[in-house]
């Protein structure tokens, strides 16, 4: 059977894979321990579920505008002006399907095919895919210093004269690294001299830890909103853990929004409309929640490090920010396909293979879970890994022996 370019360079996102996978392993009553999700346990805000269900029993349940109601623009105008600093207008704003949507839709609307896209790398998984779906080039550009957090020249090297996009995802998927107001600072005024679209990827960028404040690209500008490349990209999803209604957004100037708006009418027209009311009553009502889940993802991420800790061999870095730890287990096992195949065959813990953000030897574990949860599944690991654990490991009334070294 003969397929599309496309289709043959695109594999399928291994996060969601992973997922089904652990759906899957739950319905025949398994005793997995998913730590690769990437999304929070907490309920969505009452605000939220409240909204919808008033839509939902007026029985009005319309098309939406391709690029969103005016409820929910309104919703992040304020939002916008509140944690952006930046006032703008409904012209200014697309609603879509999840953030994912949006920044599909955004590489659709400004990149040509054989048009490269940079981004630091480890990276979000589908940033390579996405841009492989509208025939751009991926280039990740990771840091020279070995850390997770690029300078101006890590990206600068790899700009050329087909980039037409640079990428900026802080807090960062998978490493957890916020990078620094002196970065955004700088990225956004050399974006700025070489013309060049710049994507800011914050759909974490309220769940920071240790006391540091959302950052905003908005506020190194010497641009209107008007005449600046910047599209910011934020949603739902992660902030107020409403993963599965699947809105998110896109703010930037009025001729790449309306091509945005374009594209995503011909593609998926608007998002649900009931699924826009229960986002906008997550963002226009209280929002206690957010900072009850920021400051428990927190003490999870402090839990996980002092258990990974505890590991001989594994180095890890305090995320700022977040749900993520992005460990290095290479002293255990250089290929992270193996290491994650090897854990999910052998003590059932789901994790994500760290070549699959571009950087093999890690693995990506996130502890947005049940401390429990977390607290188990690493214990697990340590015994698959380390050869100083007991031969022996209870998983229930399972007795599991390690027959491996």
């Amino acid at each position: 059977m003969r397929l599309s370019q496309i289709a043959r360079s695109i594999k399928a996102s291994p996060t969601l894979a992973l997922n089904e996978k652990a759906a899957i392993l739950r319905e025949k009553r398994e005793p997995v321990i998913h730590l690769g999700g990437g999304e929070p346990k907490s309920r969505a805000p009452m605000d939220a579920i409240l909204s919808s269900v008033n839509m939902l029993n007026s029985g009005e349940i319309r098309y939406a505008p391709a690029d969103g109601t005016p409820d929910l623009k309104k919703a992040i105008i304020r939002y916008t002006e509140e944690y952006y600093h930046r006032k703008v207008s409904p012209l200014n704003i697309i609603a879509s399907s999840g953030a994912k949507q949006a920044i599909m839709v955004a590489l659709q609307a400004i990149l040509n095919p054989q048009e490269e896209v940079v981004f630091p790398a480890p990276y979000w998984v589908s940033y390579p895919d996405m841009a492989k779906l509208v025939g751009a080039i991926p280039v990740p550009a990771l840091p020279e210093d070995g850390s997770f957090y690029p300078t101006l020249k890590d990206i600068e090297q790899r700009v050329g004269s087909y980039t037409r996009a640079i990428i900026i995802n802080s807090p960062n998927n998978p490493t957890g690294a916020m990078y620094s107001e002196k970065f955004i600072a700088e990225i956004v005024e050399f974006c700025e001299k070489r013309d060049i679209y710049l994507i800011m990827d914050d759909i974490y960028h309220r769940l920071v830890f240790d006391g540091r404040k959302p950052i905003s690209a908005f506020d190194y500008t010497k641009e209107s909103v008007e005449n600046s490349k910047i599209i910011v990209i934020n949603g739902v999803s992660k902030q107020y853990a409403m993963t599965g209604f699947r809105i998110g957004w896109a703010v930037g100037n009025k001729k790449v929004i309306e091509a945005m708006s374009n594209i995503q009418g011909h593609q998926t027209s608007g998002p649900s409309v009931l699924l826009q009311k229960a986002a906008v009553g997550a963002i226009n009502g209280i929002q206690s929640g957010v900072e009850s889940l920021r400051v428990t993802l927190e003490n999870n991420r402090n839990i996980m490090l002092s258990l990974l800790r505890s590991f001989n061999g594994v180095e890890v870095n305090s995320p700022d920010g977040t749900f993520y730890c992005f460990a290095d287990f290479s002293a255990y096992e250089k290929d992270s396909n193996e290491l994650s195949k090897l854990l999910i065959d052998k003590v059932m813990v789901l994790t994500v293979p760290g070549k699959e953000f571009g950087l093999d030897g890690y693995l990506r574990l996130s502890y947005c879970g049940a401390i429990k949860e977390i607290t188990e599944g690493i214990e697990r690991m340590k015994w698959a890994l380390d050869t100083n654990s007991p031969n022996e490991l209870f998983i229930g009334d399972r007795k599991l022996v390690r027959d491996w070294s």
